[in-house]
């Protein structure tokens, strides 16, 4: 038999090994191969059609099938489809892109490194600290501190700065020395007792003692997505961001947002760090968004003052870098996704239709499986319960997650199963008609398994 006549299917199960494989699932049911996608949609290759509220991953932005997307590709591909930044090297895109980063970004954060992806822009930003701490006279001033519930990449550095459930599994070593968790602000679960200020004021008082305990001479940066993303769709409590930056400030600690989700318009800004949560960062990671998952680009962005302080001398060599950094095809992709969002108002359009999402979807809180949705714009977290009012969880086995997503599926909606809870992403394009369709969906899906679970004798309530 040759491979032409091998199903997508049959070859995939056969030789692929893909992110987070769950290796019983995979091997028995093998993969949904989705063969073409236009806007918001999705079609299988089975014909079946398909509402993609989860984005891709967080990052089709400015929806599927784009012919200009296509095209400003393919003209930069004939034209130049590669050159290496290294050194002294660049190239028309990556200079241009730079340039309107620069201009997007907050205050003066002007200066870009660019990189494959989020896990190699944060996996470089932590390279950033200690070279920029060193640089100034610290070098002792090298350890990291990020939260539970993180989610910062998948590189062996950026991994272990998160600390996301179920990530770090025992047959994988992670860098534990000089790396720090704090608690998550996750207000839904907080102490109880603790109300949203008190909670604030808690999570504020820890970093405050672990830097105590550790020693602001040590301590070289803070990492921090606004919201914490696959960590469960997390919105910190009002003020805590802006207090945790202050903190960073008083001990010269480096304030770095994880924007690979939140930027280029996920909840209706470019960079949520100042617009949505008044902090002006020292380091800005990005990707998804930037290219809306049409061509794999992250970036670093970063201020002034850091770059000032590396070069200050004129003889030091900042010693990391991608083949792919800065790449010609992947820097075009860039510049014509934000001329896109910037000319259709994308951002705009997920300020208002994300406010009808919001709402939506907070309607979902009347069911009796559903705990909370939280969530900010085109940026959602379903959790679900077996009890409201304890809070109390299914158990594991019943992966009620999934349960819910394949429910969805069957009916021509994908969200995204996390454990226990359901995630959404949509692109930037949903439209209020959509909003209808996916509550509708999700709504329904809900009550099935609901219904399922009574039926199985599951104790709910």
């Amino acid at each position: 038999m040759t491979l032409s006549n091998v199903s997508t299917w049959e070859l995939d199960r056969a030789h692929a090994l893909h992110p987070w494989t769950n290796f019983g699932p995979f091997e028995a049911k093998g993969s949904m191969v989705i063969e073409r996608g236009e806007g918001c949609l999705l079609w299988d290759t089975e014909g079946r059609q398909y509402f993609d509220a989860v984005g891709g991953m967080w990052c089709t932005n400015i929806g599927l099938g784009r012919q200009e997307m296509a095209d400003a590709i393919a003209a930069q591909a004939l034209k130049l489809g590669f050159s290496n930044s290294f050194v002294d090297n660049t190239n028309d895109p990556s200079a241009r892109l730079a340039g309107k980063l620069a201009s997007l970004a907050p205050g003066d954060l002007n200066r870009v490194h660019f990189t494959t992806g989020g896990s190699t822009a944060v996996d470089t930003a932590a390279r950033m600290v200690a070279f920029y701490q060193t640089c100034m006279g610290r070098p002792d001033k090298v350890q990291l501190v990020a939260r539970e519930a993180s989610y910062h990449g998948s590189t062996y550095l950026s991994q272990s700065i998160g600390k996301r459930n179920g990530d770090r599994v025992p047959q994988f070593r992670y860098k534990e020395d000089g790396i720090h968790h704090l608690s998550a602000p996750y207000l839904y679960r907080a102490p109880e007792g603790m109300d949203e200020a008190a909670f604030c004021d808690h999570l504020v008082a820890e970093f405050e003692a672990l830097i105590d305990r550790v020693g602001a001479g040590n301590i070289g940066g803070f990492f921090a997505e606004p919201i914490q993303a696959s960590g469960g769709v997390i919105v910190p409590p009002k003020d805590y961001l802006h207090r945790m930056w202050q903190v960073c400030r008083r001990h010269d600690i480096l304030f770095i947002a994880d924007e690979v989700v939140t930027a280029f318009g996920r909840i209706g800004h470019w960079f949520a760090s100042l617009e949505e949560f008044g902090v002006e960062p020292d380091i800005i990671t990005c990707a998804k968004g930037l290219t809306s998952g049409y061509i794999p680009l992250g970036a670093m962005i970063f201020s002034d003052r850091i770059w000032g302080a590396m070069a200050e001398d004129g003889s030091r060599w900042f010693t990391s870098g991608f083949t792919y950094s800065g790449h010609p095809v992947a820097c075009a992709a860039a510049l014509k996704n934000i001329e896109i969002i910037e000319r259709e108002d994308l951002l705009g359009n997920a300020m208002r239709v994300g406010a009808l999402f919001e709402e939506r979807m907070h309607a979902l809180e009347a069911l009796p499986l559903v705990g909370e949705v939280r969530g900010r714009k085109l940026m959602i977290c379903v959790e679900n319960v077996a009890d409201k009012a304890t809070k109390r969880l299914l158990p594991d086995d019943l992966d009620v997650g999934t349960r819910i997503a394949d429910a969805c599926e069957a009916m021509g909606l994908i969200v995204r199963p996390l454990g226990h809870l359901n995630v959404m992403s949509p692109p930037l394009t949903l439209t209020a008609s959509d909003v209808e369709l996916v509550g509708d969906m999700l709504e329904t899906a809900i009550r099935q398994v609901t219904d399922a679970l009574i039926r199985e004798k599951v104790r709910l309530g």
